[in-house]
């Protein structure tokens, strides 16, 4: 019998779980059920954010997959995994927490909308955290849908430290751009600090040395991902513009009557990317 294709999707932010509902939070709880609801194994992440109600959602602890501890600039940063089930949909959802990064915070900003100092090493934690949980899984996606710059720099972690890893070898990295950005730049040391063995001088001189703003960011996650996704109308112009000088497939915004006819136009644009035999 014939494997399914699997899609791991790494969001940034997940309808319920942050009450409002937003275009880009409703369109991430859309899509895997939709991907699920046409042969697609699915696996789905976002951070833990303090926000969200752990009795009221029933998250619990994964104990066989927590435990890890993640080193970011030589502090110690235990990695644990949560998870609940959008049982409407019938689909799981991991959650990335840390008592210091996400567990004690809201989102990516404080009760009064000043955002936390380090955004950066929360964005750090989040993407290694989900590759190693994988890893944990033994699970191998087909496809890899990165959604928010607080899932940035998984592209560069999956296409250099992880190159080597038989889970990802053949992984396809879409990027998907919205209009939710951040203000405050990540500090001149933030490539000292996302650096781990398989990334090189090279890899990041983009950002090497110089404040990083939300540009500079995407813009790196361009560079490490096979194709972009514009799920609004509004993406930074500048990042669309530099995202088209690489050739790579682009997916652009169009209205959709529903989230269910953004997730099939997402769909059949994923399933080209994918080898013909695979279809």
């Amino acid at each position: 019998m014939k494997e399914p294709k699997r899609i791991l999707f790494i969001s940034q932010e997940i309808y319920p779980y942050l009450a409002e509902e937003t275009p880009m939070r409703l369109l991430n709880r859309q899509l895997p059920e939709y991907f699920q609801s046409h042969g697609f194994e699915t696996r789905t992440f976002m951070p833990k954010f303090g926000e969200i109600n752990e009795r009221r959602n029933q998250l619990h602890e994964v104990i066989r997959l927590s435990g890890m501890n993640l080193i970011i600039e030589d502090s110690d940063h235990p990695l644990l995994i949560k998870v609940a089930s959008i049982q409407s949909a019938r689909i799981q959802i991991y959650f990335i927490d840390n008592d210091d990064l996400f567990h004690r915070r809201k989102g990516v900003m404080d009760e009064n909308g000043v955002e936390y100092s380090d955004n950066d090493d929360r964005v750090i934690f989040y993407a290694r955290g989900v590759i190693e949980t994988v890893k944990k899984l033994r699970w191998t996606p087909d496809i890899i849908l990165c959604s928010g710059w607080m899932s940035a720099l998984a592209p560069l972690y999956l296409k250099k430290a992880f190159n080597d890893e038989p889970f990802f070898a053949n992984s396809k990295i879409v990027l998907m751009l919205d209009d939710h950005e951040y203000e405050k730049p990540f500090s001149t040391k933030f490539s000292d600090k996302l650096r781990i063995d398989g990334i090189t001088n090279t890899d990041v001189r983009s950002i090497a040395g110089f404040p990083v703003g939300y540009e500079e960011l995407m813009r790196l996650a361009v560079d490490f991902s096979d194709a972009i996704v514009y799920a609004s109308p509004k993406v930074n112009q500048r990042v669309a513009n530099y995202a088209e000088t690489k050739g790579k497939p682009v997916l652009a915004y169009e209205e959709a009557e529903d989230m269910t006819a953004a997730s099939k136009r997402q769909y059949d644009f994923f399933m080209n990317l994918l080898p013909a035999t695979e279809e």
